[in-house]
């Protein structure tokens, strides 16, 4: 099919306002969260199920690769096209407009459309009292559920693990070159064809009696009997997990998802977050120890910071803490897109610094006063080491009387209760760590590469989790920044190296030294196009996606039909 033909037939389907062909237009939708950036000869904007359906089938009768992709918040490039070395014309089908959150059961599950997000669930469960089944770092720009069960996000809570169901509503390409429907979203009476099948779930109207598929997992039940066993010699989770890949659950977009049904968990009455400092690391894992062992409650949530983040965090993510507390999680979406298209526009300009807004978001907000409240600055100083220690209802008094017991009069540490306001501060500032780095290198781009970031799953039962890197790699290095999900084991370690470095080499040296551990990566970001997909996920990859028509090229796999080719 002519792309001409291609064009008009996607206008016809998702109308002049929901298709993209210029290039300075599908900028922004070509590139990744931080980097990555690929062709593409169209984006389209469906309405509905019926639009993305149609939209699919116009796709796959011309023979295109195709990118589906939502908010865009993934941190491996995952959701964008990876280069201009495809064998096909590419189409991205972002499914953003389509969103409708249905409440089951009176909101103990709820099935989600493609372009709901988890901050929407997020506030439309807190008015019966209950909570999602995952919350990650990028729950508030945007990310969307259906993306988080694709890619087995992991978020920070400590009681539910990575995003998983076993129901979901999802298109795939059989071996003949066929677009079909599969229904495994355990609803009866849902309809026979896809026209019926959409129309009762834009409908929303699903009474109990329609409920089925009770012996499917709607959440990953095991995880808090994994995340207890100290002594395990395997991680808690990490995205290539075979016990955690079904259908849509890891699928990394070789799939298109409509719609996912997922657990919630019922709202704490309470919550109260302690802040912990040390100079001494076994301190910390002491406390994991006992925690995972004796808690008859486990945290919500426990985040690790050192002081290297904590600083950088402070400097180079103000403008984003600022963000969120003063304009809220509602723009935020919207405004990370007008930024990218005008560091698009303005990265064309030669003489003009790269990445421009980010320089001018970093001075803006040195105007502004010290954003970070007195005592935390104060643990700062004090020590090394710090944890951010999230407890809920009948587990505060458990925290509260082993700390009091065992840190009160203990040297080298020190916690405190958290206030409302430190409390709200120690979770932001937290989560700017997260692109504290990206900033730092944007900032510094004439002194450094790139920066390097590895997400890591370590062994349940692995005490040395505190990195020190060996000379013939510290030599290069401009920062080395961690942090991390401390219960779990899951940790995020972001490296600037000077100018030259060869990236690649180094970090072929820093996995291999993971490797030697048994550690696991990436633990929640997905492969992306920055890691290779391991056997196991290679393979659950081709069995959904045997013409690899879905985002080809994924988990550094052949872009070509049918995996052909070198």
């Amino acid at each position: 099919m002519a792309l001409k033909e291609l064009t008009d037939k996607l206008r016809n389907i998702v109308g002049k306002k929901g298709l993209m062909t210029a290039e300075s237009r599908t900028a922004y939708y070509r590139s990744g969260f931080r980097s990555g950036f690929g062709e593409a000869v169209a984006v389209i904007f469906p309405n509905s199920l019926l639009d993305f359906w149609q939209s699919l089938n116009a796709c796959v009768e011309a023979d295109c690769a195709i990118i589906i992709q939502a908010t865009k918040t993934g941190l491996t490039e995952g959701s964008s096209p990876s280069g201009f070395d495809y064998d096909r014309k590419v189409v991205i089908i972002n499914v953003t407009r389509i969103k409708k959150i249905i409440l089951l059961d009176g909101g103990k599950q709820v099935i989600a459309l493609p372009g709901s997000t988890l901050h929407e669930l997020e506030q439309e469960l807190k008015e019966i009292n209950r909570a999602p089944h995952s919350v990650i770092g990028s729950t508030t720009i945007g990310a969307t559920i259906v993306g988080g069960i694709a890619n087995n996000a992991g978020g920070a809570l400590c009681k539910r693990g990575s995003s998983y169901s076993e129901l979901s509503l999802f298109a795939q390409v059989d071996d003949d070159g066929k677009l079909k429907l599969v229904d495994h979203l355990g609803i009866k009476n849902l309809g026979e064809t896809p026209e019926e099948i959409f129309s009762r779930l834009e409908r929303g109207d699903i009474p109990i009696a329609d409920l089925g598929g009770m012996d499917k997992a709607a959440s990953d039940h095991e995880y808090q009997n994994r995340i207890r066993d100290t002594g395990a010699e395997v991680p808690n989770r990490y995205n290539a997990d075979p016990s955690r890949l079904y259908e849509v659950s890891g699928s990394a977009g070789k799939v298109a998802a409509f719609a996912v049904r997922v657990d919630t968990y019922p709202l704490p009455e309470k919550k109260k977050v302690f802040y912990l400092g040390t100079n001494d690391t076994n301190h910390f894992s002491a406390l994991r120890t006992h925690i995972l062992s004796n808690f008859k409650e486990l945290p919500e949530m426990c985040e690790y910071m050192n002081r290297s983040i904590f600083d950088t965090a402070k400097k180079y993510g103000k403008d984003v803490f600022l963000s969120i507390k003063h304009i809220g999680t509602n723009r935020l979406p919207k405004l990370y897109a007008i930024k990218s298209n005008l560091e698009y526009l303005f990265n064309k300009i030669p003489f003009l610094p790269k990445y421009l807004p980010d320089q001018f978001l970093y001075y803006l907000s040195k105007v502004f006063p010290q954003h970070i409240p007195k005592r935390l600055l104060d643990y700062r100083n004090q020590y090394e080491h710090y944890l951010i220690l999230c407890m809920s209802d009948e587990g505060i008094d458990e925290a509260r009387e082993y700390l009091k017991e065992e840190w009160g009069q203990s040297e080298n540490v020190g916690f405190f209760e958290c206030t409302e306001q430190e409390q709200e501060a120690s979770l932001l500032h937290r989560f700017a760590a997260a692109g504290a780095a990206i900033r730092y290198q944007n900032l510094h781009q004439r002194k450094t590469e790139e920066v390097l970031a590895l997400d890591i799953a370590l062994l349940g039962n692995d005490s040395d989790w505190v990195e020190n890197l060996p000379p013939e790699i510290e030599k290069d290095l401009d920062l080395s920044l961690y942090y991390g999900h401390f219960m779990c084991h899951v940790f995020h370690h972001d490296y600037i190296f000077k100018k030259g470095t060869d990236l690649k080499e180094v970090k072929a040296k820093l996995l291999k030294r993971l490797d030697a551990k048994g550690a696991k990566y990436p633990a929640e970001h997905n492969v992306g196009h920055m890691y290779k997909a391991d056997d196991n996920l290679r393979k659950f990859y081709e069995d959904l996606d045997p013409t690899n028509t879905f985002n080809p090229g994924i988990g550094l796999t052949n872009k070509k039909r049918r995996y052909a080719g070198p």
